[in-house]
This record gives C-alpha cells, sequence and structure tokens, in this order.
C-alpha cells in the first residue's frame, strides 16, 4: 500500500515538472514580449504608415495585409476543407484509395511552410500568372491549411455518435439530409475550433508569403487581390535583419501584436468550443 502511494505521488512529481518544464519557457517568452513590446503600443503606432526606413511610424499596412490574407485563406480553405471531410468521412468508401487519400493528408501536415512558399510560387505567381499578390498568397496559406481543417472536421464528424445516423436513416431521410441536419450541427463546435486554429497557423507563418505575396515595403494600403501586401511574420523578419538602428520596442511592439492577433483567434476558437458544448444533450 505505502509503495503504492510512493509511486504515484512520483509519478504525479514527474508529470508535475515535465508540466512546468513545457510551460516556463513559453511564459518567459511571453513575458519578455510584453515587457518590450507594450511601450510601443499607441494609437499612432497601430494605425500609421512606417517612416524612416521604417525605423518610426507604425504598422497598419502590415495589420490590414495580413487581415486580408486571413479573411482570403479563410474563403479558400474552409469550404474545401470541410466538404472534403465530410466527403472522406460520411460517403467515401473504405478501399486503398481513401486510404492513400488519408495518407496523404496527414503527411501534407507534416511538410515545411518553405515547401508550400516554393509551391505557390510555381503555381500561383509564375503559371498561373496571379504575379505576387493578395491572391496568390491566400491560395498558397489556404493549401498549407487544407490537411488541419480536414482532420480536425473529420474527428469532429467521426466523434458524432453512429446511433444519430442510425436513427435518421430509419425515420427516411435521406444521407445528405442526416449529415446536414444532424451531423454537422453536432460536430460544429470541433470543426470551428479546428478552422481556428488552423487560420491561426497560417497568420503567423513567414516562408508562405516571403514567395507570393509580402512586399518588403508598402506605404499605402492594396486596393485588389492582385496587388502585393506587407504581413506582420515578413514585417517582423524585416526589422529583425535588413533593417539596421531599429528601436527594440519596435520590433518586440510588431511581435507582440502578432501574438495578440493569434491569441485573440485561439480564445474565440475556445469560446465557441464551450458555448457549442453546452448546447449538446450528449
Amino acid at each position: 500500500m505505502i509503495d503504492s502511494k510512493l509511486k504515484e505521488k512520483a509519478a504525479f512529481a514527474i508529470l508535475l515538472a515535465a508540466t512546468i518544464i513545457v510551460i516556463a519557457p513559453v511564459a518567459l517568452i511571453l513575458a519578455i514580449i510584453l515587457i518590450n513590446g507594450l511601450p510601443a503600443l499607441s494609437f499612432e503606432f497601430l494605425f500609421s504608415i512606417p517612416r524612416d526606413g521604417m525605423r518610426g511610424g507604425g504598422i497598419f499596412p502590415a495589420l490590414v495585409g495580413t487581415f486580408y490574407l486571413i479573411v482570403g485563406t479563410a474563403l479558400f480553405a474552409i469550404p474545401f476543407g470541410i466538404l472534403a471531410a465530410i466527403y472522406l468521412n460520411e460517403y467515401a468508401q473504405r478501399n486503398r484509395l481513401t486510404r492513400a487519400i488519408e495518407l496523404a493528408i496527414i503527411n501534407l501536415s507534416g511538410v515545411p511552410s518553405i515547401v508550400y512558399g516554393l509551391f505557390g510560387l510555381s503555381l500561383f505567381v509564375e503559371f498561373l500568372g496571379f504575379g505576387a499578390s493578395i491572391l496568390a498568397g491566400s491560395l498558397t496559406l489556404a493549401i498549407m491549411t487544407l490537411p488541419v481543417i480536414i482532420t480536425a472536421t473529420r474527428e469532429a464528424l467521426s466523434a458524432v455518435p453512429r446511433s444519430f445516423r442510425e436513427v435518421s436513416f430509419s425515420l427516411g431521410a435521406s444521407r445528405w439530409q442526416t449529415v446536414r441536419g444532424v451531423v454537422l450541427p453536432n460536430a460544429i463546435p470541433g470543426i470551428l475550433t479546428g478552422t481556428i486554429l488552423g487560420l491561426s497557423r497560417a497568420a503567423g507563418e513567414t516562408a508562405p508569403i516571403l514567395f507570393t505575396v509580402a512586399a518588403f515595403y508598402l506605404p499605402k494600403l492594396p486596393t485588389s487581390v492582385y496587388d502585393q501586401a506587407m504581413a506582420l511574420p515578413y514585417h517582423i523578419y524585416v526589422l529583425s535583419t535588413q533593417v539596421p538602428n531599429v528601436s527594440v520596442k519596435v520590433q518586440y511592439g510588431t511581435v507582440l501584436v502578432l501574438v495578440g492577433m493569434i491569441f485573440i483567434l485561439n480564445i474565440v476558437a475556445s469560446y465557441i468550443r464551450s458555448y457549442f458544448r453546452k448546447k449538446k444533450t450528449w
């Protein structure tokens, strides 16, 4: 009895230590970003264009460009990702082809982002002739985000009990009526959570937009999907490596804004998940 209690305490201590080891560096990084970045935050910093060779002014063009890219990515990735997941989970037969597709989706989730950037450069920028533009960048980020959305949607659909489908079929509903009226409403929390987390990853990527959309310096806002745009991830890279004598608070302030955007997206995902879970009756 004593040995089992000691083993339990030892296991608890090991798990607690592992948790602290994971959390402590993240907390330290956030603390450094907050301490150095908060002094830079102001109305002018958020809503003015860069000046003095990007050593002064604000980040408004990069902020707007990042927003456009997130919206464009969502418009392309969400519909195709959800529809593909519905087909694979609800309609496709289990055979070699579907297993190969599932394996490909899993492998695509682990492909480095720079590979997606080179793919977007070859296909969208050069072959299709979109040029370095918001359209090319959004399509590239959408392809990169698709595996995450498909995987999250499939897991959410699979979590809906099989008995729900059987009851719907027994009442005379077709497969699509069952998917639309029974499966999807119960899978919405997982679908939305996975979708928003996928968009959060896309918002922080630098390599894909480096080849397809990002501009070094644009003192104006884009007016078309075929225009280049500044973006926060690439802007951070430029401030850190290409522009000399930049104030540390400007660098960390830009990082803080990007982290804040991603943090807000994650909070929205958590709120949506908890909101819809409260409505579940099972």
